[in-house]
């Protein structure tokens, strides 16, 4: 490899919080540009909106400059990887006609220079949040979606937006590490290894950047962290990894 791999999660457009959205975007969009030259694959690991939910003919307007971005990444052939988080799980196929995006539901086994990866947003994995299990099975049934979709727009996006506000605030994102025993998806990465072999496990959902060495002293469990409240990423050379934080 001549140039680095890049892994970025939860940026949550659309969402305003100590600053608006766009300003979010444009920093994205900053960081973006300055990988552009190194970068040989860009992962974006889910939560990329904060509420999303796209017709067969109209999706919820804004984040132009960030799809001309992705565009400009992909027109340049190089391959851009979206999962869908537990925030834009209705994501469907717009990015993929319009910026020839590689589009995963579902956790990621890939080899990178002969090191395996395992790769996902992290929404439901390990033991515990079975409440949001079952709601992610309601949201991923195609009749719902079908269902979904006879609403109009106006009042489907707004909706979209109310769960999502719902969803956030269940949720408690603890700035710090809480250990192997609370940590689920350290949980699910040993699981994962008591039976299969990986050298990187790479996942956001957390919104806490981590890098954690596992039990068999040799595969991490990395979290990207986000856009909020960290600015990091990771970046994988071909040989090592590493944990990075963008200041504009």
């Amino acid at each position: 490899m001549s140039k680095s791999v890049f892994f970025a999660s939860d940026f949550h457009l659309g969402l305003d919080t100590h600053e608006t959205s766009q300003q979010r975007e444009l920093r994205i969009i900053s960081w973006m540009d300055s990988i552009l030259d190194k970068c040989e694959q860009l992962f974006l690991l889910g939560d990329l909106f904060d509420y999303w939910f796209e017709y067969d003919t109209v999706v919820p307007k804004g984040y132009f400059r960030f799809f001309a971005k992705i565009s400009e990444f992909t027109a340049r052939g190089i391959p851009v990887h979206v999962f869908t988080g537990n925030h834009d799980m209705w994501l469907f196929d717009y990015m993929e006609k319009e910026l020839r995006v590689i589009m995963y539901r579902k956790v990621l086994e890939i080899y990178i220079n002969d090191f395996k990866f395992v790769l996902g947003h992290g929404d439901g994995l390990g033991p515990g949040d079975h409440g949001y299990k079952f709601i992610k099975k309601v949201f991923s049934s195609r009749i719902n979606q079908w269902l979904y979709a006879k609403i109009h727009p106006d009042w489907g996006i707004k909706l979209m937006r109310y769960f999502s506000k719902k969803s956030r605030d269940s949720q408690e994102h603890n700035n710090q590490f809480l250990g192997k025993e609370k940590e689920w998806l350290v949980q699910y990465c040993e699981s994962y290894l008591n039976t299969n072999k990986a050298d990187f496990f790479i996942f956001g959902h957390r919104h806490f950047p981590i890098d954690y060495t596992l039990s068999n002293n040799h595969s991490r469990y990395i979290n990207a962290g986000d856009w909020i409240d960290h600015n990091s990423y990771v970046e994988f050379n071909g040989s090592t990894i590493e944990l990075k934080y963008y200041n504009t």
